[in-house]
């Protein structure tokens, strides 16, 4: 699977990616269905989206995902992340809606029409209003509530899904909604039950992937773990900063999953859960940005960290309020260092940047494949990797402003437009690999006015 060729023989020195490798994009429910009825859609009903917008119709999937389905085989994609909404299929509580299940059911048959490999995630920051309502995953019966809704689901489209992601990016859901109040339910510095959350999942995770495994014989199970670079500046406050940064934002979730327990400091606080020691089949990355990281004591609700995006740097579109982040494709590679200690296959889960106008995604898809090359000549376990996303979707916060497809969207018309990075990504995809020549030079200055 590690083994990596240099065609000698090609006019041009040619990066080949292993037999095999799963070239695809990931997705969203919430963001691409439309008419949600989740926790996000009272976000949204609170004016909390950041831009004003609405989600509306978002990209149609409820009613006509198949379009963007034929878009991606026409691309010659291999896989297709997607999530399945828990409030659809458990509007309420003990209720499963057979339809909901069934309109899935027919997404997958769909993908699979089109030599397309679903990969299906069970939690991809949204649910039931009634889950949210009654405390989410800091109740206590949380990990029984998801495993009973994994059940329902795996024996509903078990047959047709091999590949399973518990929890997209739980770092994320936890620093979000309970340490920086950007996300449901808006709570801010509560940084023990960010922890309390992430203990939480990773026993739902458990209980999840036991079963899967029980109930989909050949089921590969992980989850996406998002992975941000914290670059310190001068002076040791700033490194100190920068690696507690590191250290709760990307080991938590790794350190349940790898030992059984928090880190330490954090492990002291009751951080055990040893059943979930090495409970995973591969191991998903979502990897996009660097951060530069200053000590600053005007800033203690980050831990007097000051994070911030240099002007010079190269990045895609800015937030509504900040820059989204440097575009940093060497990422990648202390991700999958960092990953490694699982001793288990890796996946790039996600990878892109917010570029409307694509005038820095062709440079980053390119150098982020230059990266896995190389990881996987060192020996990396790296067997796939999906960008992020097919087409423009509902940013969450950030509406429709930041816009991540391969495919251009207009929510309006539903009208797409394939980007030359569609193109280009095609083609990679189609050769299995990339010449040398491919290689874009990194832009000098980011996209921003």
């Amino acid at each position: 699977m590690n083994e990596v060729d240099l065609r000698d023989s090609s006019p041009e020195p040619f990066l080949l990616f292993p037999k095999d490798f799963l070239w695809g994009v990931s997705t969203a429910a919430h963001q691409v269905e439309g008419g949600n009825c989740n926790q996000w859609s009272d976000w949204e009903l609170a004016g909390r989206i950041k831009s004003g917008d609405t989600c509306g119709k978002a990209c149609d999937w409820w009613e006509n995902a198949e379009r963007d389905f034929d878009i991606a085989r026409d691309l010659g994609l291999k896989g297709l992340r997607l999530s399945l909404e828990w409030s659809r299929i458990e509007p309420e509580e003990g209720r499963f809606d057979p339809a909901a299940l069934q309109r899935y059911r027919q997404m997958l048959e769909a993908l699979h029409e089109r030599g397309i490999e679903p990969i299906v995630c069970l939690h991809h920051f949204t649910h039931p209003r009634w889950f949210e309502q009654r405390g989410a995953f800091l109740r206590a019966d949380a990990p029984q509530l998801f495993e009973r809704f994994t059940r329902e689901v795996a024996k509903a489209v078990g047959d047709l899904c091999r590949f399973w992601v518990t929890f997209n990016e739980p770092n994320v859901y936890a620093a979000c909604g309970y340490v920086l109040g950007e996300f449901p339910p808006g709570h801010k510095g509560q940084l023990f039950n960010a922890l309390r959350v992430n203990r939480i999942q990773a026993r739902a995770h458990v209980l999840a992937y036991r079963a899967l495994h029980e109930l989909v014989p050949d089921a590969k199970v992980g989850w996406a773990q998002h992975y941000v670079v914290f670059e310190p500046g001068q002076g040791m406050a700033s490194r100190w900063v920068a690696s507690l940064l590191d250290r709760l934002f990307n080991h938590t979730f790794f350190d349940l999953i790898e030992s059984g327990r928090l880190g330490f400091p954090f492990g002291l606080l009751n951080g055990r859960n040893r059943e979930a020691r090495g409970c995973c089949d591969f191991a998903g990355l979502n990897v996009y940005s660097r951060f530069h990281v200053a000590f600053d004591i005007r800033y203690a609700s980050t831990f007097f960290a000051n994070v911030f995006v240099p002007s010079h740097v190269p990045q895609g579109d800015p937030g509504f309020d900040r820059p989204y982040g440097e575009a940093y494709p060497q990422a990648i590679s202390e991700a999958v260092r960092r990953a490694a200690g699982l001793g288990k296959p890796i996946y790039i889960m996600e990878n892109g940047v917010p570029d409307a106008e694509d005038q820095i995604r062709p440079w980053l898809i390119v150098s982020a494949l230059r990266e896995l090359h190389g990881l996987i000549a060192e020996g990396h376990d790296i067997r796939g990797y999906l960008h992020w996303t097919l087409t423009d979707n509902f940013e969450w916060n950030e509406g429709w402003k930041l816009r991540f497809g391969l495919v251009a969207l207009d929510p309006e018309t539903q009208h797409r437009t394939l980007r030359s990075s569609a193109k280009l990504f095609s083609e990679i995809v189609r050769g299995n690999g990339l010449a040398v020549s491919t290689m874009a030079p990194a832009p000098l200055s980011n996209t921003l006015p």
